[in-house]
């Protein structure tokens, strides 16, 4: 259909239609008829936003189906439509917007199941992934547990290995505290018995004192002596230790004799002298007495640097070597 150019407000001035200038031509009246595509279009709308509503609100206003909607006609002003026309374009719409509500229930149903779909998926992928930090966090927790457990498994044990290591110490320590006092205690009585038991006899001799330790001999040069020489045989011997006569005699001399301290002078039948020196104390200090008799005790008295007994054998008056003589006795020394 050509349409003719409208004349503008300047040639043709204002257009006020009267009732014969909008009169049908050919007499025949025809009526402006309103489609019903705007009504039919905006209940399909309301349809569309119900179904994405129901299917989990998850539908938007951008997800929303585009919808054909149709225009009502313009009224005949006369430019050549004509009735005919005008019921098939009525019938054109008709068509056409049933068609289109059609499709567009059609498109809304199908997103409103793709969004149930996507619904449902997101769900379970929120579940699984709850269900899979549960089971993570029991995890961690059992382990915590298990590993504190282990730590308090591995406390016990080292406790019990450490009392265990420190039983045995103690243990030991006291068996080596008994065992050294043992053997202290064995060796004071051992030296006890050796200083109270007689000197034994050999045949009619006995040994001067027990327990002692040769340090000067007969002879040994030195300043200490006023003669330059050692004259006797030193028995050195704790303070107290008893003093035997070596043989039966009688005691020709007992007391203070200036740098030999303490003296006791035994004579044999034979005229030797024995003389002891340095003594601590005389138990006999005359008349006679027999081998192994206790006479005195070991002392520390006069010119000495220690408590020994000075042992000296005279001859005929002349000094001899004490341990020669003692061993000719059949004495060991």
């Amino acid at each position: 259909m050509e349409l003719q150019e409208e004349p503008t407000a300047g040639a043709w001035g204002e257009w006020n239609p009267t009732e014969d200038s909008a009169r049908p031509p050919r007499g025949k009246h025809r009526v402006a008829k309103q489609r019903g595509g705007l009504a039919r279009s905006s209940t399909v709308l309301g349809v569309g936003v119900i179904a994405a509503v129901g299917a989990g609100g998850i539908a938007t206003a951008q997800d929303r189906p585009q919808v054909a909607i149709s225009m009502p006609s313009l009224p005949d002003l006369g430019l050549g439509h004509t009735e005919a026309d005008a019921q098939h374009a009525n019938a054109s719409d008709t068509a056409h917007g049933a068609g289109a509500s059609a499709r567009s229930t059609g498109i809304i149903a199908q997103q409103a199941g793709q969004h149930t779909d996507a619904g449902e998926m997101l769900l379970g992928r929120i579940l699984q992934q709850a269900e899979s930090q549960e089971s993570a966090a029991e995890a961690q927790t059992r382990a915590q547990a298990e590993r504190a457990a282990q730590e308090a498994a591995a406390a016990e044990a080292k406790a019990s290995r450490e009392a265990a290591q420190k039983e045995a110490d103690d243990t030991r320590l006291a068996a080596e505290k008994a065992a050294k006092e043992a053997a202290d205690a064995k060796e004071a009585a051992d030296a006890k018995a050796e200083q109270e038991r007689p000197a034994q006899p050999a045949g009619s001799y006995s040994l001067p004192t027990s327990a002692y330790t040769l340090t000067s001999h007969y002879g040994d040069a030195g300043s200490m002596w006023s003669s330059g020489y050692h004259t006797g045989l030193d028995f050195a011997a704790p303070t107290g230790t008893p003093v035997k006569a070596v043989a039966g005699a009688k005691i020709t001399s007992a007391g203070w004799s200036g740098a030999y301290g303490y003296r006791i002078v035994l004579e044999l039948e034979d005229g030797t002298e024995i003389w002891y020196c340095h003594l601590s104390s005389m138990s006999v200090t005359s008349g006679t007495v027999s081998a192994g008799e206790t006479i005195g005790r070991v002392g520390a008295t006069g010119n000495v640097t220690g408590p020994h007994l000075h042992l000296e054998v005279r001859v005929g008056g002349a000094t001899t070597d004490p341990l020669a003589w003692l061993e000719s006795k059949g004495l060991s020394v």
